[in-house]
C-alpha cells in the first residue's frame, strides 16, 4: 500500500506544474548575474549559495498540494479507516514529493550551473551538494505543509515556516556547494535529520488536522 501511495504522489507532482519549480529555479539562477554583475570569479564563489536559494525558493511553490487537498478529500480520512498510520502517509508524501522534484531540479542544474559560469568541479560539488540536501529539503516542505494544512493564508504561513527552519541546511548546503570538504558531512546530518524526524512531525499534524 505504501508504494501504492508513493507512485500516487509522484503522478500528482509529475502532473500539470511540475515543470513550475524547475522554471523557477532555472529563473532565478539567470537573475543573478544581472543582479551582482558578470565577474567570473565573483561568481564562481556565490554560484553554489545561489543555487542552494534558487532550490529553496522553488521548493515553496507545491507546498500547498502536498497535504491539505487530500484533508479536504477525505482521503486521508479514507486511509486511516484503511489502517494506514498518518507516519506512514507522511513518509510515502516525502518520497514522492522528492522522487516528483528532486531529480528534475538535479537536472536542471547543468544550464543553471552554465547561467552562473560555475566550472567542471563547481558543477559537480554542486550537484552532489544538491542530492544530499533535497531529500531534506523535500521533507521539511511536507512536514511545514502538515503543520498548515487547513489554515487560513496557508501558503503564506508556509513560506514563514519553511524559511527560517530551512536556515541550517542552506548555510551546510551553499558551503558544501562552494568549498566541499567537511561542510558534506554536516549538509548530510542536517538532511538525515530532517528525513528521519518528518514523518513523525507530519504524522501528528496531520492527526491533528483531521480531528
Amino acid at each position: 500500500m505504501i508504494g501504492l501511495l508513493i507512485r500516487r504522489e509522484l503522478r500528482r507532482g509529475l502532473g500539470g506544474s511540475a515543470w513550475l519549480p524547475v522554471v523557477f529555479f532555472l529563473v532565478v539562477a539567470a537573475l543573478v548575474p544581472f543582479a551582482v554583475g558578470s565577474d567570473p570569479r565573483l561568481l564562481g564563489r556565490i554560484g553554489g549559495g545561489a543555487l542552494w536559494i534558487a532550490a529553496l525558493t522553488a521548493a515553496l511553490l507545491p507546498i500547498e498540494r502536498l497535504v491539505e487537498p487530500d484533508r479536504a478529500d477525505g482521503v486521508l480520512d479514507q486511509l486511516a479507516i484503511r489502517g494506514i498510520s498518518e507516519d506512514a502517509i507522511a513518509a510515502a508524501k516525502i518520497v514522492g514529493h522528492w522522487l516528483a522534484f528532486g531529480p528534475l531540479l538535479l537536472l536542471a542544474t547543468l544550464p543553471a550551473s552554465m547561467l552562473l559560469g560555475l566550472d567542471g568541479p563547481g558543477l559537480s560539488r554542486a550537484v552532489a551538494s544538491l542530492a544530499v540536501g533535497t531529500p531534506g529539503l523535500a521533507a521539511l516542505a511536507v512536514a511545514v505543509a502538515a503543520l498548515t494544512s487547513g489554515l487560513a493564508r496557508a501558503g503564506a504561513l508556509a513560506g514563514l515556516l519553511l524559511l527560517p527552519l530551512a536556515v541550517p541546511l542552506l548555510i551546510f548546503g551553499a558551503s558544501a556547494a562552494s568549498d566541499g570538504g567537511s561542510a558534506f558531512p554536516l549538509e548530510g546530518a542536517v538532511s538525515l535529520l530532517l528525513v528521519a524526524g518528518a514523518p513523525f512531525v507530519s504524522g501528528a499534524a496531520i492527526r491533528a488536522a483531521r480531528t
